[in-house]
């Protein structure tokens, strides 16, 4: 047994497949996200693994949680890849790591209530609304069998809507009557069943699968300066690291820990940032805590965070693996449209639910005021442009709604 920095840390051999376990829970999404956005799954796996070794040394590996594809950025990912390439795209989602690190300084500095003043729910929530409510169409697109954009037709929309709807029911039904395990991987049930449907139809192709190599090397993606990417994507980063502060309180709760104070979630901050800044250096997706794993650690009562560490090294080993990297990239679009279509969907309610919680009155002039701008302006894809300096959709949006949260009066308080 080693134990490094935390004496409640260890690394065990017999640990190895509860380790295996966890990655086995946060699978379906982390390679989720390379799939949708374009960004290869053998990546994700090596940055996912990587990130989470970064995130325990800079945590002094106190905290049981896994890091990988975040969900946040699949809006700005799919238009950046789009507009201009992987690298271009990669040098915003590096520099929105960086504004990680940035709010870690600023909690260093003035206590973790520096964030509620600054992005308060009713900025971050009306923000994740629009990361989930743009990309609807992409969804209903892909479950139809057309690509994201609805230009080209790739399954005949008969079976892709059969495809795409059992993918969609089987997730549905494991997030509500699965029990145990089963209710951790509903994502990774849908593609499974999904999948097997398609192979039944088929709409399968294992030729790329046949012809790739046992082993391979991880196609790294390196980041190329794009200002304009910077200032498009970095806004977005607003929501997740909102959501972070939740997913820490969420860990230490199950754990019985208190991690806002020790290891301080200024470091838990920076260590998420910096994670995805190494994600995006390599060509993978930005990394975030996830709370499938965070609800495995509540089923197994595994607290020891050396766990996480053989989920990490599992991710890693199975990142050089070429067969499977080229398995994952078959998978049929319905497949992943039918997912599409309630993680989307998830995405706008938590941020609704965000509102709720918080007790935003939205009829209030100030609230409804902000609210609108933001919905209105990233949905609508609002833009603005000086010279060559360009910003729109989401990023504009995310940076309209923090200077109207500042700048706004707040109203006074009504007495009855």
């Amino acid at each position: 047994m080693v134990s490094i920095s935390n004496p409640e840390y260890s690394f065990r051999l017999k640990d190895s497949l509860l380790g295996a376990q966890m990655l086995f829970v946060a699978f379906g999404a982390l390679v989720l996200v390379p799939l949708l956005t374009g960004l290869n799954p053998n990546v994700a796996l090596f940055t996912a693994g990587a990130g989470t070794l970064l995130f325990q040394f800079i945590t002094k590996r106190t905290v049981p949680v896994f890091l990988a594809s975040s969900f946040a950025f699949i809006a700005p990912i799919i238009y950046g890849v789009q507009t201009w390439g992987i690298p271009g795209t990669m040098c915003g989602l590096a520099a929105a790591g960086l504004l990680y690190a940035l709010l870690a300084l600023l909690i260093k500095i003035q206590g973790p209530q520096i964030l509620e003043r600054v992005l308060p729910t009713i900025v971050t929530g009306p923000v994740i609304m629009v990361i989930g409510l743009i990309l609807a169409p992409v969804a209903v697109f892909m479950a139809l069998g057309k690509t994201g954009d609805g230009a080209i037709q790739l399954v005949p929309q008969g079976q892709a809507l059969f495809v795409s709807m059992i993918s969609l029911a089987t997730t549905i039904f494991a997030s509500l009557m699965g029990r145990g395990i089963i209710k951790l991987v509903p994502i990774l049930l849908g593609i499974m069943v999904g999948y097997v449907s398609s192979i039944l139809l088929g709409l399968v192709d294992f030729t790329p699968v046949l012809n790739a190599p046992w082993l391979a090397m991880p196609a790294f993606t390196f980041p190329e300066w794009n200002l304009e990417a910077v200032l498009f994507i970095v806004p977005v980063a607003i929501a997740p690291a909102i959501e972070h502060v939740g997913d820490i309180i969420a860990i230490g709760t199950v754990t019985n820990k208190n991690f806002l104070d020790k290891p301080g979630v200024h470091r838990t901050m920076l260590g998420d940032g910096l994670a995805t800044t190494l994600a995006s250096l390599l060509g993978g997706p930005p990394n975030t805590t996830y709370s499938e794993v965070t609800g495995a650690v509540a089923l197994t009562r595994a607290f020891n965070p050396g766990i996480m560490t053989w989920a990490s090294i599992t991710a890693i080993a199975l990142a050089f693996v070429g067969k499977l990297g080229a398995l994952l990239q078959t998978i049929p679009v319905p497949v992943m449209g039918g997912i599409m279509i309630l993680l989307f969907g998830a995405i706008v309610v938590v941020g609704m639910n965000s509102l709720v919680r918080a007790g935003s009155d939205l009829m209030e002039a100030r609230n409804m005021a902000i609210v609108a701008i933001i919905l209105v302006f990233g949905i609508g894809g609002m833009a603005f442009q000086a010279g060559e300096f360009s910003i729109k959709g989401i990023g504009l949006a995310g940076i309209v709604g923090v200077l109207l949260n500042l700048l706004l009066p707040k109203g006074k308080p009504q007495h009855r």
